[in-house]
């Protein structure tokens, strides 16, 4: 394991060449670049690569935010063994304001690494190749071929990238998922969630004349009701209680949310503004029903808009992940057993926990390819996944690396292997 610490500086500088490829979704334009990027850095390591690119037809909306190819990587070594799969999803949120850094230029201080994607989850894939090439370095005997599944369309978005693998039947063995936490958890599930693009059209004329019968409609001030219509929903929504355990550190149950996400429109103060758009994203439960829930809203929105004579009406789903069911199986006892390993963890300080966020992984649960997901990475409480100054350490990228070597390795914990008779 020395071997893992003594090369994180190489870790740093690899993570470093990933946050400068700007692979933000929306809009999605940076994945062939970084799948570039990636067989770069694994090619030494004896992988084979092959990019399956998403069909245009199945996560292309005509008013979406996304762009560029959806080019998802494979990397394989085929020597034999059980094929363990190592899940990355490439793709972060926008740079949220507020940074004082430079996002995308990853920033050291001391032991904390800052930039967009350290830790969700550029900084698994640095934790990953660290552990892959001490494994080589010191010549230590692999129980898995591990498969490097880089993927796209996580953060957003209607098809990403493991879906369209799973559909495929692309994927083997079971997968480590990289988009967890560092923290002492068992995953127990999560919710899904879906957006939606509320457009709102009206019809321009000189700002002079809108206060002229029938001259024109005013989309922004015609979808404010819309919008206090969604706020009023809000409080019923957030009222719902989830079964799926909670956090540790929660103190209530787990709720569905509602949020308006975005909303924009209007050229210049002399025009009557045409166009207001609305991005609502709702998380809902495992025991809620999505065409229930996406009807909830829609019926609100459709009453609001009848209101206004003329007023246009579109609304279009851009993004949908479904619930993730309780992915426990027979290789969680190993992996845990690995993780404390790696982070120093006894075996008291797991729990079982879910989450309001959500996973892709519940498209694979759906097509009966499989059932079990591991779960890990580099999340912390203090880590502002999704926020200015994400980060995270060089001690976790360590931590990770060791947890990972274990696991892949053949000595380790090998009663409790169910791949080895």
């Amino acid at each position: 394991m020395t071997a893992i610490a003594d090369d994180v500086d190489t870790a740093v500088v690899e993570l470093a060449e990933m946050i400068a490829i700007d692979t933000t979704f929306p809009p999605g334009a940076g994945y062939d670049a970084f799948a570039d990027l990636m067989e770069k850095l694994t090619g030494s390591l004896g992988f084979a690569h092959r990019r399956v690119t998403v069909p245009r037809d199945l996560w292309h909306v005509a008013n979406g935010p996304a762009s560029g190819n959806r080019t998802n990587l494979i990397g394989e070594r085929d020597t034999g063994k059980p094929a363990c799969g190592l899940y990355y999803h490439v793709d972060t949120v926008p740079a949220a304001p507020g940074w004082q850094r430079d996002p995308f230029r990853l920033t050291r201080e001391g032991n904390a690494l800052y930039g967009l994607g350290a830790a969700d989850m550029k900084g698994t894939i640095a934790a990953t190749l660290l552990a892959l090439r001490a494994a080589k370095a010191c010549g230590v005997e692999l129980a898995y071929d591990p498969m490097l599944l880089f993927c796209t369309d996580e953060e957003a978005g209607l098809y990403p990238g493991i879906r369209y693998l799973a559909e495929q039947g692309m994927l083997k063995g079971h997968i480590l998922n990289f988009n967890g936490t560092a923290g002492p958890r068992i995953w127990a599930g999560c919710f899904g969630m879906f957006t939606l693009q509320i457009r709102v059209k009206g019809h321009t004329v000189h700002a002079g004349e809108g206060n002229r019968t029938g001259a024109g409609i005013n989309a922004i001030e015609s979808a404010m009701p819309i919008l206090n219509a969604l706020a009023a929903l809000k409080p019923a929504i957030t009222a719902r209680a989830s079964a799926l355990p909670p956090p540790p550190h929660a103190t209530g149950p787990l709720r569905p949310q509602l949020t308006i996400s975005a909303a924009n429109g209007g050229t210049a103060a002399g025009q009557v503004p045409a166009q207001f758009d609305i991005l609502v994203c709702r998380r809902y439960m495992p025991e809620e029903n999505y065409l229930d829930a996406r009807a909830e809203i829609e019926t609100v929105v459709r009453a609001c808009a009848a209101e206004v004579p003329g007023l246009g009406l579109e609304l279009d789903l851009v993004g949908h992940l479904v619930p993730t069911s309780d992915p426990e199986g027979p290789h969680w006892p190993r992996w845990q057993q690995a993780l404390s390993l790696g982070f120093g963890y006894e075996p008291e300080n797991f729990k079982k926990w879910g989450a309001a966020s959500c996973s892709d992984f519940g498209y694979v649960q759906q097509t009966g390819v499989m059932q079990e997901i591991l779960l890990g990475g580099l999340g912390r409480p203090e880590s502002c996944i999704h926020s200015p100054e994400e980060h995270t350490t060089t001690d976790d990228i360590v931590a990770l690396a060791q947890s990972i070597l274990a696991y892949l390795a053949r000595d380790f914990a090998k009663d409790a292997n169910p791949d080895l008779s």
